[in-house]
């Protein structure tokens, strides 16, 4: 036989509120955010950047698997959610060092490794610190944005908005910037390229970005029905593909010839004086008995400076003579005074009728910041700059018989800004002229050429893109190629070139549409840090 007892219920103790001390139920305390949750732990979310950096440098050529940009831009954003800066800034660090890693690896060819880390470095610290910025949004959009409309409205925009204000301030500061590698740089071949003859190269980023990040706030949008988040992606998708080409209209066309001489122009080529005008003077010669408007030869075509060296001046003579009197465009380098720069020539009737100086050396390439300072760090390669480029101020337009013709001189092309300023003087065709020999056959010439493709998408105008060892490419105003010769071989291409004259949306209000969606970022990165929300305990007590 059994008893049972009654054990009476233990009281609980309970505390009085000291003086100034409110006491909170636990039931009111603030529940955890799950927006501001990481999604995954530290450990998988370096890995994952390890990951998105790859993917991220598929996106361009050579490889040129464009959706694979969005792939790894996805993963960056959906690392940093939930994260406090110094993992944010850890995980930009190892995600943008490996897509640098990887992308920019064409220095060490000539180089070495020394620089090509010094770059990558410090293009990870940019990337670093452009994370922390979208972590802080992420950590919070929950109290400052709590509507979920609110959130798939404003978050994505504020996200891709501080993404392209890092790749602006990247493109533009320290030393004239690094305006390379941008998202919008790896869709020459994707049906997104559009957009760039709308919104310029900032736009198109920008663009690219908020899709990726609307559909990861979509995907975290829980409460939604799964149907309802399909159709709602699929529709963004849709829209954005939708966005129409430009017509890009013409008028007239203009005979032009281009000439790759296949010279060994390198940075430590070792030539004799003459040898690189000699190569292309031979190579003009296919273009014997053809009506041409104009010839146009790479940067650093002549190694003699045909205003100094009397068998330089001869030698264009003699092809323009040869060709039929054709003028011809030609690189050189020039010493005026006790300065020095890269230089574009018009030659004409035995002389120079115009030229252009380049508007953006490379520094630590054709200039030399700080150099007392690199100087003690890394003296051998210092010294290998021998002489600092200036900045050039001439016009960026020349008037060929009629054509009115824009010049860009290798990084020239990377440039915004320089671009909207030829465009505004009326360019109807761009003359790129480059030289790539000191990359040999790495990616940095194709990824050069993917610029200048997306450029006469955005500006509306035929690019003549002319490198002293290619890629050599005549590329009309929509995108698409005329003509080219391969790379590493000697040849010339001629094309009946489109001619415009209409400016795209793009070349009038680009700059505007820049500072409009990193201005959105910054505001609403403000609105996040200073919207005054409740705040959860740090522990709740236990009672027992």
């Amino acid at each position: 036989m059994t008893t049972s007892t009654t054990v009476p219920a233990r009281p609980v103790p309970t505390r009085t509120p000291t003086a100034g001390e409110t006491f909170v139920p636990s039931r009111l305390l603030d529940p955890p955010s799950r927006f501001g949750r990481p999604l995954m732990p530290l450990w998988l979310a370096l890995v994952a950047a390890v990951g998105a950096g790859i993917a991220l440098d598929a996106g361009f050529p050579d490889k040129g698997w464009w959706p694979l940009t969005l792939v790894g831009t996805g993963i960056v954003l959906a690392a940093l959610v939930g994260r406090g800066w110094g993992s944010a800034f850890l995980i930009g660090i190892v995600a943008g060092g490996t897509f640098w890693g990887v992308h920019i690896s064409w220095l060490t060819l000539y180089l070495g490794p020394v620089p090509w880390l010094g770059l990558s470095g410090f293009e990870a610290v940019y990337f670093g610190l452009g994370a922390i910025l979208i972590a802080l949004v992420y950590r919070r959009a929950e109290r400052v944005w709590p509507s979920r409309w609110g959130r798939l409205g404003i978050v994505p925009l504020v996200v891709s908005g501080l993404w392209v204000l890092r790749e602006g301030l990247n493109s533009i500061a320290p030393y004239g910037g690094f305006s390379w590698g941008r998202v919008a740089m790896s869709q020459s071949q994707s049906p997104f390229a559009d957009i760039v003859a709308w919104l310029g190269m900032a736009g198109l980023s920008f663009v690219l970005v908020w899709l990726v990040a609307f559909v990861l706030q979509l995907a975290r949008e829980w409460d939604l029905r799964t149907s309802s988040r399909v159709l709602i992606g699929a529709i963004a998708i849709a829209a954005t593909l939708a966005v129409p080409a430009w017509p890009a209209p013409t008028s007239g066309t203009s005979r032009i010839a281009g000439v790759q001489g296949n010279s060994n122009a390198g940075l430590f080529a070792v030539h004799q004086p003459g040898d690189i005008l000699s190569d292309h003077a031979s190579a003009s010669l296919e273009l014997e008995g053809q009506p041409l408007d104009v010839v146009v030869w790479p940067e650093n075509g002549s190694d003699l400076d045909p205003t100094l060296y009397n068998v330089a001046a001869q030698t264009l003579d003699a092809v323009s003579t040869h060709l039929g009197d054709v003028p011809l465009v030609v690189g050189t380098i020039q010493q005026r005074g006790d300065k020095v720069y890269n230089t574009s020539l018009l030659w004409e009737n035995g002389g120079v009728v115009d030229y252009y100086d380049k508007r953006h050396p490379v520094p630590f390439a054709e200039w030399m910041p700080n150099r007392d300072f690199f100087h003690a760090l890394a003296p051998d390669l210092v010294d290998l700059v021998t002489r600092d480029y200036e900045f050039g101020s001439t016009d960026l337009t020349y008037d060929i018989n009629g054509l009115i013709a824009g010049i860009s001189i290798c990084f020239d092309i990377t440039d915004d800004a320089v671009m909207r300023a030829m465009s505004a003087e009326g360019a109807e065709v761009v003359l790129a002229q480059t030289n790539n020999a000191d990359f040999g056959q790495t990616d940095e010439n194709l990824q050069q050429l993917a610029i200048a493709r997306l450029r006469a998408i955005e500006f509306g105008r035929s690019v003549v893109n002319v490198s002293t060892v290619g890629t050599s490419q005549i590329i009309a105003p929509d995108g698409h190629t005329i003509t080219g010769i391969p790379a590493y071989e000697a040849g010339t291409m001629v094309a009946d070139v489109p001619l415009a004259t209409v400016p795209t949306p793009a070349s009038i209000v680009g700059f505007q549409v820049e500072w409009l969606v990193a201005g959105f970022g910054i505001v609403g990165l403000l609105v996040a840090l200073t919207t005054r929300t409740p705040l959860r305990p740090k522990t709740a007590r236990r009672r027992s």
